[in-house]
């Protein structure tokens, strides 16, 4: 197994126990909804130190449920997926094809070299 790959599968399993530990463990049993997001904690932090606070604006759009709310929040996550991997699929192509674009001038420059020395000899 190569060191690549070890540390491919360390980081899998390391991804894997950051999402299956919290669950196993039980963190969040002792909330009303354990898993919401950084929002709902801030919220509820907020009103919980200052009950009469009025937020400064209110959202440009409200979905009407959080099951919307989430898939939006998965096509976000998978559009910005689709555009890192789109980035780096296009950074390494471009690698490969400079460093075999470089290799066939080599490759060519010694064929040009060998074929002189041959005609210098006849």
């Amino acid at each position: 197994m190569s060191r690549n790959t070890k540390i491919n599968v360390l980081l899998l399993l390391a991804v894997a126990a950051l999402a299956v530990l919290p669950l196993a463990l039980g963190l969040g049993d002792h909330k009303e909804e354990p898993f919401t997001g950084a929002d709902g904690e801030a919220e509820t932090a907020i009103t919980e130190i200052e009950p009469d606070y009025k937020p400064w604006f209110s959202p440009l759009y409200e979905p009407p449920s959080g099951e919307i709310e989430s898939a939006l929040f998965s096509l976000q996550a998978a559009l910005g997926a689709g555009v890192l991997a789109y980035y780096f699929g296009l950074h390494r192509g471009r690698r490969q094809g400079e460093r075999r674009a470089r290799e066939r001038d080599s490759a060519s420059r010694a064929a040009g070299t060998a074929e002189e020395s041959t005609a210098e000899r006849a």
